[in-house]
């Protein structure tokens, strides 16, 4: 709600599925693998290509959607350091707000940075083509995305899909033309129809000019008929019955009027939720908050995901946490979507808004440097953080070495926030034959204790750590690299030195 003011500043999302816990620390190698392929859909969950549960913990980069053409920050970053700084941190999927102002043929890019060979390879590409190098990036280093066709032109949001500007039919002809382009590839798992329609749209009124949930059928369907195996994201309206809430959030027309669409097991539900710092509401001065949250939530989209009618995802919320009762929302909000390690994929999914600190309302992840980690912000999405998906390639640098195998780790700490902390271990193959398997090993000075791992398997005695390669990223070629990242507590410590040895 009230949001044109935050998508006009600047100018102007990653995530990790997740696998089912089997028990601390006991995460098998099979399920490491969650993620791979197309997604589709069962009851309240969201099932990759073999079956398995993933959890969508992800962040939005905005900027496509803006007069930019493109997303904000690479006028001080490489896109690529951002990228991995996202699945560094443990964000698993990318929501990637855009206009259809991109699909204008020439669209090109502003405000990117090549100095000292930061973005080299876009150069001279359109806002089209940079979109193209993101989506590879993020596939190969294991991030999924989700396409937000969030306003029919860069000059702001709109309350329905369509303007006299940008007609229904050119809102389904892109959506339909970037469902072609990435067709096949497998990185793009879904595609946001449209960001919070809001009054005058309606759901489930009849009327074709203003009811979004018949407009998004006829949209969703569009999409499949030209990739049958993407997600639909049908996110909610404002107004239901009589019932006022954020734009975008109010889900309670589902019960009487669900979405159908001609393929089966490819809907997914998505709200919107915000603090004070975007917005009023009624429910922050209840006398009972924050302990009212669970029922608001419940009324205006949870219930679909306790009704076991269809995944929830939670595509925006934020805060700039400068007040307690902002702080007090992000805490239960956070609770009620469900932690990682109690109850695995079966839980609400989500990307954070954002991952840019330009937003004015909110703020980000990053601070305003577009480089320093708000760790606090960070820290309160640990817990329903979860496993990254497997990536399409890419290695690291390596060093040189005998005949035999070998191999070096590197330890890096992405969040500490006091109470616990989240790190990266990359391994490379610093010989000259290919790694069949490796293990790493480190001794803490202090009490951390592994509080969860993916990507490899571990076994923690006193403070001394082995984990052990995943089935999928045990090997590696010459010169090659591979990655884990876990959690911890409590966070304050710092980094050992570690060891690896191979088998060739």
């Amino acid at each position: 709600m009230f949001r044109s003011l935050r998508r006009a500043l600047g100018a102007a999302v990653a995530a990790l599925a997740l696998v089912l816990p089997l028990g601390p620390g006991a995460q098998t190698a099979h399920a490491a693998e969650a993620g791979a392929g197309y997604w589709h859909t069962s009851g309240r969950q969201i099932l990759d290509a073999a079956g398995q549960p993933v959890r969508i913990a992800g962040i939005n980069w905005f900027g496509f959607e803006t007069g930019n053409h493109v997303v904000h920050g690479l006028w001080a970053r490489d896109y690529k350091s951002m990228l991995d700084q996202m699945r560094s941190l443990g964000y698993n999927t990318l929501r990637l707000p855009f206009s259809d102002d991109i699909l204008k043929p020439g669209t090109m890019p502003d405000s990117i940075n090549f100095a000292d060979g930061k973005n080299a390879d876009l150069q001279g590409l359109t806002s089209l083509q940079v979109l193209d190098r993101i989506v590879a990036y993020a596939g190969q280093s294991g991030l999924k995305i989700v396409l937000d066709r969030h306003r029919p032109d860069a000059g702001g949001q709109s309350a329905l899909w369509y303007t006299s500007a940008v007609p229904e039919s050119t809102w389904i002809a892109n959506l339909k033309a970037l469902a072609a382009r990435y067709k096949g590839n497998s990185t793009v798992v879904g595609i946001d129809l449209h960001n919070e329609p809001h009054d005058p749209a309606c759901w489930g009124c009849g009327d074709t000019t203003r009811d979004w949930r018949l407009a998004a059928q006829r949209a969703g369907n569009a999409v499949l008929s030209v990739n049958p195996e993407l997600l639909i994201m049908v996110e909610g309206v404002q107004s239901f019955n009589g019932a006022n809430g954020w734009w975008g959030g109010n889900l309670m027309g589902v019960a009487q009027y669900p979405v159908q669409l001609d393929v089966p097991n490819r809907l997914v539900y998505s709200a919107h939720d915000y603090a004070t710092s975007v917005a009023q509401q009624p429910w922050f001065s209840d006398p009972s908050f924050p302990d009212n949250m669970p029922g608001i939530w419940d009324r205006y989209w949870g219930y679909i995901f306790k009704q076991n009618i269809a995944p929830v995802w939670l595509g925006e919320f934020g805060t700039t946490l400068q007040s307690t009762v902002d702080q007090k929302w992000l805490a239960a909000l956070v609770t009620y979507l469900r932690s990682t390690s109690t109850y695995g994929a079966d839980s609400f999914h989500w990307t954070f808004w954002s991952w840019n600190p330009n937003s004015g309302d909110t703020g980000g992840i990053l601070k305003d440097d577009w480089s320093t980690v708000d760790t606090v912000k960070d820290g309160y999405l640990a817990s329903i953080k979860a496993p990254g998906f497997p990536g399409g390639g890419g290695g690291g640098g390596g060093g040189g070495g005998g005949s035999t195998a070998a191999c070096s780790a590197a330890y890096t700490v992405s969040s500490d926030w006091g109470g616990g902390f989240n790190a990266e271990v990359r391994v490379t193959n610093t010989g000259t034959t290919p790694l069949k398997s490796w293990k790493v090993t480190w001794t803490w000075s202090g009490s951390q204790k592994v509080t969860s791992m993916w990507n490899a398997t571990y076994t923690q005695t006193g403070a001394s750590v082995t984990a052990s390669n995943a089935a999928h990223n045990g090997s590696a070629p010459a010169g090659g690299s591979a990655s884990f990242g876990f959690g911890g507590a409590p966070g304050g410590g710092g980094v050992p030195s570690v060891s690896c040895a191979a088998a060739g």
